[in-house]
């Protein structure tokens, strides 16, 4: 370890050890990254995301606050119900003429029941396949939830749902556009899809199982956006980031802190999943055309050059800023991107400043290329050097 890493840890630490810490001193201070050493980046992620408060002494009761909170979600939204049904149709009591499984009020706890289960079968899908590059969600939590694998709770878990639903007529896929994709099952094999990543044996969890029954309770608690594709790709770096704590005491606590902290990151960007939103002040589409202005402004060679291939910022920049660039790079170097983001008090204002970073540092092959190679270099970008970029970005900000 360098003297200047060793230093940089130091300072890190001399802000966090005050009773009050000073956010602009910290964000100045992770916007050039955070050392993972000592679980620094977890703590002052949790910082930035305002999940913990700025006063110290408040942390130990607001962490037992909503780590029991989140207890009882599970409780209630996963437990409770999965009791409900492992009892119905026990008895004829379970199935009457006010509530049965063809009941179309959508009140009924059996509708609900298999609503639920069109936005637990999306996840489960994505979330098999978060960060294929790396093994660590198909590997084993050393911290699986007591409640959930309590041998004395009989009820019909998560894991059980999913292996027991099947979609008799079609496949459905729900994107931010609605329900979409749909096929037929003799086209869509989806037992191969559901076992594309083996369950562990009862008893164990796979960290993808406890993303998934994160984004199972942020669906249920905000029916109305629910679940959309793309939404894994923003709790994955999280859960990882906190999974991977060195302090095991934070460790354990890994699924209900990255629900937070995910639930307060989707409050500021929920808006680019909402369809019916895309075109006002607040949506993607004005987002991606931020992007373009921005280019128009610093680099007005490529910009025309962009415009005369008619390369739409939809192409790319969708996805940039949808999934908070998390597709374009792999893991450390998005958890390092997001250093950056999380410190910046206007996060996203800075993310739109990095998409065109990126733009500007690829300028000499995209003035070039033509459409063809343009649109493969924009999709699968080529510079692997985030620091690189974010310097870059820093650049434009500090120019305007």
């Amino acid at each position: 370890m360098s003297s200047l890493h060793k230093s940089r840890i130091a300072d890190f630490q001399d802000v966090l050890k005050e009773p009050s810490i000073v956010l602009e001193k910290l964000r100045e201070l992770s916007f050039s990254g955070i050392p993972c050493e000592g679980g620094l980046r977890c703590l002052c992620w949790k910082i930035l995301l305002n999940y913990l408060p700025l006063e110290r002494a408040s942390w130990t009761s607001i962490l037992a606050k909503q780590r029991g909170l989140y207890s009882q979600f599970l409780r209630e939204m996963i437990i409770q119900p999965g009791i409900a049904k492992a009892n119905m149709g026990v008895s004829r009591e379970d199935v009457t003429f006010e509530d049965h499984p063809l009941n179309p009020n959508p009140d009924s706890r059996w509708n609900t029941y298999f609503r639920d289960n069109e936005v637990l079968l999306q996840i489960d899908k994505d979330v098999r396949r978060l960060c294929p590059d790396i093994s660590f969600f198909q590997r084993a939590t050393e911290y699986p939830c007591l409640l959930i694998l309590d041998p004395q709770n009989e009820f019909e878990t998560l894991r059980k749902r999913v292996e027991q639903t099947t979609l008799k007529s079609q496949t459905v896929a729900r994107n931010r556009s609605g329900v979409t994709n749909m096929s037929s099952p003799h086209k869509n094999n989806t037992s191969q899809a559901l076992n594309e990543y083996e369950v562990l044996p009862n008893g164990c969890e796979a960290h993808w199982e406890v993303v998934e029954r994160i984004l199972f309770i942020y669906a249920k608690l905000n029916p109305g956006i629910a679940y959309v594709q793309g939404m894994n790709e923003i709790v994955g770096p999280l859960y990882y980031t906190f999974a991977t704590d060195p302090n095991n005491e934070w460790k354990e606590h890994a699924e209900a802190d990255t629900f937070f902290c995910f639930t307060n990151l989707m409050a500021e960007i929920r808006d680019n999943f909402i369809k019916s939103l895309d075109d006002s002040q607040c949506g993607i589409t004005y987002k991606m055309e931020k992007v373009y202005s921005t280019l128009k402004d610093k680099d007005m060679e490529l910009f025309l050059k962009l415009q005369e291939q008619n390369i739409k910022p939809q192409f790319f920049a969708f996805r940039w800023l949808t999934l908070l660039l998390s597709q374009e790079f792999l893991l450390p170097d998005v958890i390092r991107i997001w250093d950056s983001l999380f410190a910046d008090d206007n996060r996203f204002d800075f993310l739109l400043l990095v998409c065109c970073a990126m733009l500007i540092l690829i300028r000499e092959q995209l003035l070039e290329g033509d459409f063809t190679i343009n649109m493969r270099l924009l999709q699968d970008y080529p510079i692997t050097d985030v620091c690189q970029i974010l310097q870059k970005a820093k650049e434009l900000q500090d120019s305007k």
